[in-house]
């Protein structure tokens, strides 16, 4: 078999916008195959469209994921209420689980910043949407000052925020300011949530504010744009909109906007922390070649 073709058998688990964006990426990698999409509701919009379009289907849940093992991974885009007992369910298969809801469990993976984990992490966790945009620059303004106080100000159009989203609002807030903290090393964090209504839908913009002393203007732009970029090779919607660096205070906002697939271009929440789930999974799958666990 060609080492294209020697690729990681996984399932995605929730049939809401964030799993059929994920659908759509992950048949377009050469390095997974989709065994199974799973949802509890076998007349929801997703699990019809996923079985339309060929894709092996159920509405068993977390169940039925287990029984179609052996899988090399298994993606969980339901909601953090129940993220716990999916892992419960998968930890004896063995199966790498990828969470893409605000629970905080699992090692917190971020892409550009600690995106190798060690083979022996079985649970990984993608923080939020506003983490993935936000965490690559603040870690790089961390590398350059130390900050005091940070604020990050996410805002979505609420036609890309689905259920499991607006009711994992307290876990979002929550977990990404632990991992802000973890990342930055800065105690003083605080995460805040717009949802906007505005037609024409806005793009999702993460404003983040810096509180330092010592800020040296030239390397902080240097080290964002750097950031940026590293983003971008898998995100290409990512952008730096505005850049503002005074004594004692650093402002950023970026813009994500989605590219590709079936996603509105104001979706960019979605398609950031999907492009991470599947960039982690692309490079667990070249490390088990590497290993020898794919002949």
């Amino acid at each position: 078999m060609a080492a294209d073709e020697q690729r990681l058998r996984v399932a995605v688990l929730g049939a809401g916008l964030i799993g059929i964006d994920l659908v759509d990426k992950i048949c377009r990698s050469r390095k997974l195959e989709l065994a199974l999409v799973a949802g509890r509701d076998r007349d929801s919009l997703g699990l019809r469209r996923a079985a339309e379009t060929g894709h092996p289907t159920t509405a068993g849940g977390i169940h039925a994921v287990v029984d179609a093992g052996p899988l090399d991974m298994v993606f969980d885009a339901t909601n953090a209420d129940i993220h716990a007992e999916h892992w419960t369910a998968l930890r004896p298969t063995g199966t790498t689980l990828i969470d893409l809801t605000p629970t905080g469990l699992g090692t917190v993976i971020v892409p550009g910043v600690n995106s190798h984990p060690p083979a022996a992490r079985r649970h990984l966790n993608l923080v939020s949407c506003g983490g993935q945009a936000a965490i690559p620059v603040l870690y790089a303004l961390s590398r350059r000052c130390t900050p005091s106080y940070i604020e990050v100000v996410s805002t979505g159009a609420s036609a890309s925020a689905g259920r499991a989203t607006r009711l994992n609002l307290d876990q979002y807030i929550a977990t990404t300011s632990a991992a802000i903290r973890a990342f930055t090393g800065t105690r003083d964090v605080k995460v805040m949530v717009n949802l906007s209504p505005a037609r024409p839908a806005p793009p999702f913009r993460v404003a983040m504010t810096v509180l330092a002393d010592g800020i040296r203007p030239a390397p902080v732009r240097t080290s964002i744009a750097a950031a940026a970029q590293a983003v971008r090779a898998y995100a290409p919607g990512f952008k730096v909109t505005s850049l503002a660096v005074d004594p004692g205070r650093i402002s950023v906002v970026v813009e994500v906007t989605a590219s590709g697939g079936r996603l509105p271009r104001h979706a960019g929440s979605v398609d950031i922390i999907n492009a991470a789930a599947v960039l982690l999974a692309e490079q667990s799958a070249a490390a088990s070649r590497g290993r020898g666990l794919h002949p």
